[in-house]
């Protein structure tokens, strides 16, 4: 083996670090420097979660009234289901926004609205459970 193609086997990783380290940087300058209007992955994964976490607060406050007798004249016990549902699924998918963020508020990774869905989506199950709850105790 030659020492030039030594020297050449040798470099090669070097070469290769040194050229990727930059390209790294500017891949993380792009993140870095994300819009506040821009739709991100993140961003619209924690929209669909806090939306979810919301029709399940909406439809688990209808189904406490129901339970309770003062809206129409069902128990709620479906409206409670779905609360429950959507409201679990809100919150699993705000936490996994959540888990999946490398960065803080504003730079596009959407945790803001991971821990909006997080607590959204604790309400509705809660909402969901309470008319769960009185809709049993009425049967």
């Amino acid at each position: 083996m030659s020492v030039r193609h030594l020297l050449a086997v040798a470099a090669a990783p070097i070469a290769v670090l040194a050229l990727a380290a930059p390209a790294a940087a500017h891949a993380s300058a792009q993140l870095d420097s994300v819009g506040a209007y821009t739709m991100t992955a993140g961003r619209l994964w924690s929209l669909i979660a806090v939306l979810l976490g919301v029709a399940g607060v909406v439809v688990g406050g209808l189904a406490l009234a129901r339970s309770a007798g003062r809206i129409g004249s069902g128990s709620g016990r479906r409206g409670a289901v779905v609360a429950l549902v959507a409201g679990a699924v809100g919150a699993v998918v705000g936490g996994l926004v959540v888990a999946a963020a490398d960065g803080g508020p504003g730079t596009g990774y959407g945790i803001v609205g991971g821990f909006m869905a997080l607590a959204v989506g604790l309400i509705a199950m809660a909402l969901g459970g309470l008319a769960l709850s009185r809709s049993r105790r009425a049967v």
